[in-house]
């Protein structure tokens, strides 16, 4: 097991050394595994002469609203599909499943052409309800949907006999038992959000509108050449956060996962 985390584990590893060295010694061969004289001047860098901490709200505030609306989607139309017979849900669910099949690359410039004639281009509004409406979406339909297969028939009953309508039936009965399938969504899909590259390098033009990854390309001398060692300490305060979140949350993100093939 050691052996095989090395090719995983050796690239954080280094990202980590490299972002306390001196800019002439990140690239050096053999590559230094352990820095004898850290420079941690090279994090107070990446944020006093970049504005790394606004972007970081950004991709913050952004993930965040993202996650909530996708958990809110995902769950209504995964319980619609999964409990609730209605014409052409077979049908339905196959074609939406679909969307997961087109690269984000096909339909960026017809969009970009829709959010452009909405005056909303260089705003947070498309990075926040195209998301919600888009592919994170359909991927979490699918997990909900599949945990929600999984529940007994006999729950939703005695919560009829109790007077639950149908909304009442989601909210008191299906949803308080689905949180691990939510953890998976969420966990997901906030890593989407916060990894968002191509998006809001298209649709934002102003460097204070940026997310973390398109701001973290921006590091360069005034000769244009990359700082590499501010540019990997800004890059180790993006990853240590969403890290730990994983770590956190890593048993209900796989219990999530495993219960979506129990039944469907």
């Amino acid at each position: 097991m050691v052996l095989l985390a090395i090719p995983f584990v050796f690239p954080t590893w280094w990202m980590i050394t490299s972002s306390l060295l001196p800019e002439n010694e990140v690239l050096s061969y053999p590559p230094k595994l352990l820095p004898l004289h850290p420079r941690w001047s090279n994090y107070k860098a990446a944020f006093a002469h970049y504005p790394l901490a606004h972007q970081y709200l950004n991709s913050l505030y952004i993930a965040l609203l993202v996650t909530a609306g996708t958990m809110v989607v995902a769950s209504l139309s995964g319980y619609a599909f999964a409990r609730i017979p209605f014409p052409g849900n077979k049908v339905l669910f196959p074609l939406i499943l679909t969307g997961l099949l087109i690269p984000t690359e096909v339909t960026i410039i017809p969009l970009f052409k829709m959010v452009d004639r909405l005056g909303l281009t260089n705003t947070h509004w498309p990075l926040i309800v195209i998301p919600v409406l888009g592919a994170p979406s359909v991927l979490g339909t699918f997990v909900m949907r599949q945990f929600f297969l999984a529940v007994p028939d006999e729950l939703e009953d005695a919560g009829r006999m109790d007077g639950l309508n149908r909304f009442g039936l989601y909210f008191r009965v299906a949803l308080p038992l689905a949180r691990p399938a939510l953890a998976s969504v969420a966990i997901f899909t906030f890593l989407n959000s916060w990894n968002m590259y191509l998006e809001p390098l298209v649709y934002e033009t102003d460097k204070r509108n940026y997310t973390l990854p398109v701001a973290l390309t921006q590091y360069t001398d005034a000769y244009g050449s990359h700082l590499w060692n501010v540019q990997l300490a800004a890059s180790v305060t993006t990853v240590v956060p969403v890290l730990a979140v994983f770590v956190a949350a890593q048993r209900h993100f796989v219990e999530g996962l495993a219960q979506t093939g129990l039944k469907g």
